[in-house]
């Protein structure tokens, strides 16, 4: 072969990996609309049929720092629950607090007798799990407890939860259940209302089509009821080793063979944070728990076993989907600059078609979340049409409709781009796909210089929600190769959530 013809093949391979590259930056919107295609399947393929109604005598445990503003109406809430008397018994475990979480908790140990118990921790601070421990161990010490409800402090269980979560365990084969938590704050700000429908997308939706698949990702730390069986099987307590104990926790569970159940009509109410800064600072420890638990349990990935579906390839691909989302839409920048600056004919095609299939599976899944919890949709409208952001629609309105900003717009302007004009387009559309990430570091910044709330929002809606998250999830990757210190950070609450 002639220098010339191995330089043609070269630059084909090339060319083949770069489109490669750019067709992978669709893959996260595949799964997430291939996952909410199994959503109506729920309504047919769900654990109902294994339910029944049963009462066991249920320890609730509540970890508390500080807790004093929401501890006195989540107990209250708690003792009003549709369930039978006796049956309930409420622990607060006070890791070390100094603010009036004690007295809290003894006045209400007083108005509730034999219900309610103030456990202290007089030396704190070692996270979440530890605080769980403390209490685990104290009600495992007898017989009385059948299940165990571990909740956070601030969330407000609706009369009927617990009683939909517990029909699940009269099948002997569930060994958790976890329920819907819904943004419960009755002052929503814009960020509030982002969270709102993101628990929609990722609970309302995607747990449903996790129920379908047979495996669950994450019991919710707010949320999860374990029958005294599975907890003894977990070693009676919760796993300390990692920032993400609760997902510790369910991937066990099912690793043993038991079930994790979703149940959407449970209705938990939480309070989210209204600043980028406490979602940053939240969100990051979440993240990085997820690269702990892909690296620990980096045996089961895309190995399906007869005992459990966490290595199935459903499950692998929405795990991943999710885990290595910044590192795909770098790799579709790359790729489709990189086309771009060959001057490949095919640049405008791939970039189209991946385009097309993102914003195609963005409408389909936001629509379908939609009429999952239109309580949500009423009140967060604005959000939910802007979910992606108005950046994200300008390129994916490119991409169906060639030429629109190029040609159509500037002409109602009387005006015409120049073709280094159309250079710096397509490489600023080509590059969005990561530069959003670049841009959601740019919103912390402002949040952290106190910028006002109508610019965060503005900018929050200009650039879209679901790149903060992308964002955070790379500052996870960069924080665990940097072994920064696991510190359990404490969102702080100030009872807000109103039923």
């Amino acid at each position: 072969m002639t220098g010339a013809e191995w330089l043609n093949i070269g630059e084909t391979v090339l060319v083949v990996v770069l489109v490669a590259m750019v067709l992978i930056g669709a893959v996260p919107a595949f799964v997430m609309a291939s996952q909410f295609l199994l959503v109506p399947v729920h309504g047919f393929v769900n654990h109902l049929k294994r339910s029944a109604p049963t009462s066991p005598r249920v320890a609730v445990i509540v970890p508390a720092w500080n807790e004093g503003a929401v501890l006195a109406e989540s107990i209250d809430r708690l003792m009003r629950l549709e369930y039978p008397d006796g049956r309930l018994r409420i622990y607060v475990v006070d890791d070390a607090s100094t603010d009036d979480t004690p007295q809290v908790v003894q006045a209400k140990a007083l108005q509730y007798p034999g219900a309610v118990f103030h456990l202290r921790r007089e030396v704190g601070g070692e996270g979440k799990s530890h605080t769980l421990n403390h209490g685990i161990r104290h009600v495992m010490a007898d017989d009385w407890m059948e299940a165990l409800l571990i909740m956070d402090a601030d969330v407000i269980y609706l009369p009927d939860s617990l009683r939909k979560m517990t029909r699940h365990l009269a099948d002997p084969e569930v060994g958790a259940v976890t329920a819907y938590i819904r943004e419960g704050s009755a002052d929503k700000n814009y960020l509030s209302r982002f969270v709102s429908f993101e628990y929609v997308l990722g609970q309302l939706g995607s747990r449903r089509a996790q129920n379908v698949g047979g495996a669950i990702t994450c019991l919710a730390g707010g949320a999860q009821l374990h029958t005294r069986r599975n907890i003894e099987d977990l070693g009676g307590a919760i796993d300390t080793s990692s920032l993400a104990e609760d997902t510790v926790t369910t991937f066990e569970t099912q690793l043993s063979g038991k079930r994790v159940v979703f149940e959407p009509l449970a209705v938990v109410l939480a309070e989210e944070p209204q600043r980028v800064g406490a979602l940053w600072k939240q969100r990051l420890r979440w993240a990085r728990g997820n690269v702990q638990i892909t690296k620990r349990y980096r045996d089961i990935w895309f190995r399906p076993s007869s005992e459990h579906r966490l290595g199935s390839i459903f499950f692998g691909l929405a795990w991943f989907g999710i885990y290595l989302l910044p590192v795909f839409m770098i790799m579709a920048s790359i790729g489709l600059i990189s086309l771009y600056v060959m001057e490949s004919p095919i640049s405008e095609f791939i970039f189209r078609s991946m385009w097309i299939v993102v914003g195609a599976a963005s409408i389909y899944t936001i629509t379908l979340a939609a009429m999952l919890d239109p309580g949500i949709t009423r009140t967060a409208w604005r959000e939910v049409v802007l979910f992606p952001g108005v950046l994200f629609t300008i390129v994916v309105l490119s991409a169906f409709f060639p030429g629109l900003f190029t040609e159509l717009v500037p002409s109602l302007f009387g005006l015409r781009m120049t073709e280094t004009g159309i250079d710096i387009w397509y490489i600023a559309i080509y590059a969005w796909i990561s530069l959003c990430i670049l841009g959601a570091w740019g919103v912390k910044k402002l949040d952290e210089a106190n910028a006002p709330e109508w610019l965060m929002a503005m900018t929050v809606y200009l650039l879209g929600y679901g790149p903060i998250l992308v964002a955070i999830t790379f500052d996870s990757y960069v924080k665990e190769a940097q072994g920064a210190a696991m510190v359990w950070d404490k969102t702080e609450k100030t009872g807000r959530v109103m039923a």
